[in-house]
């Protein structure tokens, strides 16, 4: 199969696998890049731009049992929980990771004055259902 039809499928896949109900009106989630792991049979890199207005905001949110997640700050500042930690800012240059199967709770803009920006990056099962649903 051709590279360019592999990352066709990717990102329709990417698109059935980040509903738009895991997402609140406060952010913007744009697929970047979605390619099978080569050497990790079973695994596929995911990569998502998440842009929030000012004073914007994810909904509370569980990440698929198999993603491994790096989120880096790329603009901004990020206000973020996960599981049972603190609620932590993250500035532009600045990251984190989370393991398989977390809640993320507060995922946020700390600022109501300027927009931020985030590019988070899931390492999951390939065919993965859903990468984010809503928290109950």
């Amino acid at each position: 199969m051709p590279a360019g039809s592999i990352i066709g499928a990717a990102f329709a896949i990417l698109a059935i696998a980040t509903p738009a109900a895991a997402h609140g009106p406060g952010d913007v989630v744009t697929p970047h890049f979605a390619q099978a792991i080569p050497n990790i049979p079973g695994k596929t890199l995911t990569a998502l731009v998440v842009d929030y207005p000012p004073g914007g905001a994810s909904v509370p949110h569980n990440h698929a049992d198999s993603a491994f997640i790096f989120a880096y700050v790329l603009s901004g500042e990020i206000e973020s929980k996960v599981n049972d930690g603190p609620i932590r800012i993250y500035r532009a240059g600045e990251s984190w990771h989370e393991p398989p199967a977390a809640r993320h709770l507060v995922s946020r803009n700390a600022s109501r004055t300027k927009p931020a920006k985030l590019l988070a990056v899931f390492v999951a099962d390939t065919g993965e259902k859903a990468l984010t649903t809503p928290v109950d």
